[in-house]
């Protein structure tokens, strides 16, 4: 087949000179258009079908030049063009200087329509002329080159021009879309804003009836949404109204995409303007419809445009009765699944969830439809801790919902509220003013800034009745000063006589009528306000002990008091002397240990984090007060004929773990000597909690408890007299008692001896033979009696080393504080087991020398267990296993004035010591405990 022949507009010179005569002619004015028409259309037609569309068309026509004379082709069509009608609200003069004066129509109706419908179309030649030209330019605007020279060049206000005068479907079809591909530049966006092209777009979408161009409209308002200015300025002429109404008719597939892809982009931080036309142009129904559409990317657009639409309340009532609430929490299951998305995709649906819960009739629908279980997932997920904040605000509107509170109760809400109170969680984003609670419109924020969803907080105890009204709570309220709500009525809380400071206590203030709680006090509110809130409507219940009097909760109420870098909240305060008020809670301190926590954490400043490893926490006087204050509350519940009953029957018929539990707690709440004695002492306390030191222990800080709760009782017990020390033996060389062996010794000695001893080592010790004879059963008998060795003048001593036969030698020659005992004793932190002193010991009992093993006792209880020693020496010198020394260890341990981690370590090492065989420890404990000497006889218990 032959070749087709070259024509002219093949030619990209030739169209371009056809489009530069075309255009200088219009400038001109002087010639008939009809005379160049078939060439420029030819021109134009071969320009859009192979110049522009071939591999750089686009590139190759703007270098050429071609754009300019293209512009000023459409200003002359556009000129050319029938005026509209001047009743339609659209109508502007044709010249390009009324196109840009032209203020923001409002949006078409009816009679618009019909206006625009009536005016008359242009010639089919300006027609073409104008469809060639503009499907061209709107092909070149798809690059950005072409966009910023098109720009350059004042080719906006053309255009806009175009779209006011034509009004014939496929010139507003291709206008629309050049306008739409312009607006993809920042600049070129805001100059089509300036143009007042918005309110001619949004009369297109009620004139036009082509769904071509419906959806090239669409997309340029779309495109017209690149920023929250423009967003609002969109919103503001009336183009989200005429979208929704488009939505809900029901259109083409194509349309459809459209339309949602439109309102996605108008959404985005959703002003009131745009929720009010979306919800009057009947658009919330079709969206929730939507939102189960078979095309993904239609599917994903409306459920991101309801998740917007929630930082309205003003609409978010309207929203859940479309069906949002099941919608958007159905899409947040399914994306935190398996085979869900990422965090990313969930942020959008967590913020949309948790608004919806300022609404009442959205939180019944959320509790029905599952919610609560939803948020408590978010919650126990450490993936999410960027939303915990927000999640445990959103469920503060639950407060007075008591079907709510116990499902959430019963999902463990109050250990994890308890963890948020110190943890690391994000801050929270703020909201605008318009996300409050829409069940009290009337309600108007302060225009100042004010933090996060805080400022809905403020609705919500209005709401729910925590104040009587806006009018009850003072103006300058701010997240970080906000007035106290009415406390409910709480139990008397018994009082220190030692407590001093009032910053523990929240002052009680009469409510007058019309005046806010803030004129006279205020409470610091922080990221834990909301927390802190949920947790003091729990404790109001009658019995919170199952929920807030566990080792989670009390450990997160303390270390939030204890850690905060401020004043604390007067609630965490009021929320721990609440409980320790509630006779209902006793069993349950008691049972959780957490009566010795409080004393611990507060009084002796000893967290669980600091156990056993040390670490640097300023003691502080409010703190020791505070703990002294709720031990005391616990005192009087424990008391109490209530308390007695519980305290005895617990002591007497709970399970193993909770008698020894309420044994340790004893000497902390009891200081009635009638009572502790009775449970302690004759119903056999003591011995129960001294038992359990070597069994398995019930909580990480059991030892520590037991060891404090001993010294307690000890105390109790022997308030003035306490055991002493043995007299230490001198190390200091100066007064030393002279030595008596030291004669035999040298070369030369001033006595002769008569005996040697012979060493395995082979060493030969010098010795006097009466003087070994008199100070010894053993050496008596085998120096004095029928034995061989009373003929030898060289006696072997088997199985002393010379270090260890040294202190016996100088004690068979009447040595006593020579410092010669001194010698086989290792220094602190260096075992027993095993040395010199050990054989040392145990040759002085195999040699009958009770006196020398009291000395070497007494030695290294001095050296192990005195100011250069340590708890860590305490484990060892039990290892030897000698009674006298074991008594030591246990005075050591719980000695007065001994610092409570030592003397909780020392434990330790001696529980790790005795094993099995806790015979010896128990009852040197108990001897300790009951102010008498090992041996002596204990009063029975």
């Amino acid at each position: 087949m032959a070749a087709a022949k070259p024509t002219l507009t093949d030619s990209l010179s030739f169209c371009l000179a056809q489009l530069t005569a075309a255009a200088g002619e219009g400038l001109g004015g002087g010639k008939d258009t009809a005379t160049n028409e078939t060439p420029l259309g030819r021109a134009l037609l071969a320009l859009r079908t192979r110049h522009v569309k071939a591999a750089g068309g686009i590139e190759r026509f703007r270098a050429r030049g071609g754009l300019r004379p293209l512009l000023a082709l459409l200003r002359r069509a556009a000129a050319a063009g029938p005026a509209p009608s001047q009743a339609g609200p659209g109508s502007a003069p044709s010249s390009v200087e009324s196109a840009t004066s032209a203020g923001p129509a409002p949006s078409p109706g009816p009679a618009s329509s019909a206006a625009a419908a009536a005016a008359p179309s242009p010639p089919a030649r300006l027609r073409k002329t104008l469809d060639l030209a503009l499907s061209i330019l709107a092909n070149c605007c798809t690059e950005g080159a072409c966009r910023a020279e098109v720009r350059r060049l004042g080719g906006i206000l053309p255009l806009v021009t175009i779209l006011q005068c034509v009004k014939t479907d496929s010139i507003q079809n291709r206008t629309a879309r050049a306008l739409g591909n312009l607006a993809m530049e920042p600049e070129s966006c805001g100059d089509i804003h300036s143009a007042g092209a918005v309110p001619l777009l949004v009369e297109s979408l009620t004139a036009c009836q082509d769904s071509q161009c419906l959806q090239s409209v669409v997309r340029a308002l779309r495109n017209l949404a690149d920023s929250p200015q423009h967003r609002l300025a969109l919103a503001q002429q009336g183009a989200v109204r005429p979208l929704a109404e488009l939505l809900a008719a029901a259109p083409d597939p194509a349309l459809t995409l459209a339309l949602v892809r439109a309102l996605l982009e108008l959404s985005r931080g959703c002003s009131r303007a745009c929720a009010e036309q979306l919800s009057l142009g009947g658009g919330l129904g079709p969206l929730v419809s939507l939102a189960s559409h078979p095309k993904k990317a239609v599917r994903e657009a409306t459920i991101l445009i309801l998740a917007n639409l929630c930082a309205q309340g003003l609409v978010r009532p309207a929203l859940g009765n479309a069906g949002g609430v099941e919608v958007l929490l159905g899409e947040l299951r399914r994306r935190r699944g398996p085979t869900g998305a990422g965090p990313a995709s969930q942020q959008p649906l967590v913020r949309a969830v948790c608004l919806l819960c300022r609404e009442a009739i959205n939180r019944a629908r959320l509790r029905d439809a599952g919610g609560l279980e939803l948020l408590m997932g978010l919650l126990r997920d450490p993936r999410a801790c960027a939303w915990h904040p927000r999640v445990v605000a959103a469920l503060v509107g639950f407060l007075y919902d008591t079907g709510a509170l116990g499902r959430l109760q019963a999902l463990g809400l109050v250990p994890l509220l308890a963890g948020q109170l110190c943890g690391d969680a994000g801050d929270e984003e703020e909201e605008g003013r318009e996300a409050a609670s829409w069940d009290f419109p009337e309600e108007r924020t302060p225009e100042r800034a004010e933090a996060g969803s805080f400022r809905s907080l403020r609705s919500w105890l209005i709401s729910e009745g925590y104040a009587a009204g806006p009018g009850d709570i003072s103006p300058d309220w701010s997240p970080e000063r906000c007035p106290p709500p009415p406390p409910p009525p709480e139990p008397a809380e018994p009082t220190s006589p030692t407590l001093g400071p009032t910053s523990l206590r929240t002052p009680r203030t009469p409510r007058t009528p019309g005046r806010s709680p803030a004129a006279t006090s205020e409470e610091p509110w922080g990221r834990e306000g909301p927390a802190l809130l949920l947790l003091s409507r729990f404790s109001q219940a009658p019995d919170p002990s199952g929920a807030l009097v566990t080792g989670p909760a009390l450990c997160g109420l303390l270390a939030y008091v204890t850690g905060s870098p401020g004043p604390p909240s007067p609630r965490a305060l009021r929320i721990l002397a609440r409980l320790t008020c509630n006779p209902a809670c006793l069993e349950a301190f008691v049972r959780s240990y957490g009566a010795a926590l409080l004393r611990a954490w507060l009084v002796l400043g000893v967290a669980p984090d600091d156990w056993p490893t040390l670490r640097a926490r300023p003691a502080r006087r409010q703190h020791r007060e505070l703990g002294e204050m709720l031990l005391q509350n616990l005192t009087v519940q424990a008391e109490s004929p209530f308390g007695v009953g519980a305290l005895t029957h617990l002591l007497l018929s709970g399970s193993p773990e909770d008698r020894v539990a309420c044994a340790l707690t004893l000497p902390f709440i009891c200081r009635k000597p009638s009572l502790w004695r009775r449970l302690l002492l004759d119903q056999g306390g003591l011995r129960l909690l001294l038992s359990a030191l070597t069994r398995p222990a019930p909580h990480p800080l059991f030892l520590f408890f037991a060891a404090d709760s001993l010294s307690c009782l000890q105390g109790l017990v022997s308030p003035t007299a306490i055991p002493a020390l043995p007299s230490p033996v001198p190390l200091d060389l100066d007064s030393l008692s002279p030595c008596l062996y030291e004669p035999l010794l040298g070369p030369a000695p001033i006595l002769a001896p008569d005996l040697h001893f012979l060493l395995d080592s082979g060493l030969r010790l010098p010795a006097q033979r009466a003087a070994s004879a008199t100070a010894s059963p053993f050496f008596r008998a085998l120096l004095a009696g029928s034995f061989a060795e009373a003929q030898m003048d060289l006696v072997p001593l088997r199985g002393l080393s010379p270090s260890a036969a040294q202190p016996i030698l100088h004690h068979l020659h009447g040595c006593r504080g020579c410092g010669a005992v001194l010698g086989p004793i290792p220094p602190p932190g260096q075992p027993l087991l095993g040395s010199e002193a050990e054989e040392a010991l145990e040759a002085a009992g195999r040699f009958l020398l009770p006196g020398l093993e009291e000395e070497l006792e007494e030695s290294v209880s001095r050296i192990h267990l005195g100011p250069h020693g340590g708890p860590e020496s305490v484990g060892e010198v039990f290892r030897l296993g000698r009674p006298r020394l074991v008594a030591h260890c246990a005075r050591w341990t719980l000695g007065p004035g001994q610092c409570p981690r030592k003397r909780a370590l020392a434990l330790v090492g001696l529980v790790e010591a005795a094993g099995e065989e806790a015979g010896p420890l128990t009852e040197a404990l108990l001897a300790v405990v009951m102010g008498v000497e090992w041996g002596a006889r204990v009063p029975a218990q």
